[in-house]
């Protein structure tokens, strides 16, 4: 299983839309790449205003999802609920 995290690291004058991101951006995400599970987080305390962790078969699913025409209206829909440039992390699940 390959987890994919979306970081939104918080700084001064950075912007989150919550609604949005749970309501439009969330629900694309799952339609484009139809992954088998995503969990949002709404940070409380700590470095990131957000995360989501995106759950993939396999290494070959994330990168076939990746390679989805409708992955550029994912990565273009980022502007509409922040201005924070998000930080990826991929990583194999092992238990």
């Amino acid at each position: 299983m390959i987890r994919i995290s979306v970081l939104y690291p918080s700084a001064e004058g950075s912007t989150f839309d919550h609604d949005y991101y749970r309501d439009s951006h969330i629900p694309l995400v799952q339609k484009t790449w139809n992954p088998v599970k995503v969990e949002i987080d709404k940070g409380v305390n700590g470095p990131n205003i957000a995360a989501c962790h995106i759950f993939l078969e396999s290494m070959d699913a994330m990168q076939a999802a990746m390679g989805l025409p409708g992955t550029a209206d994912v990565m273009a829909d980022v502007a509409n609920y922040t201005n924070i440039a998000p930080v990826m992390q991929v990583s194999e699940v092992v238990s």
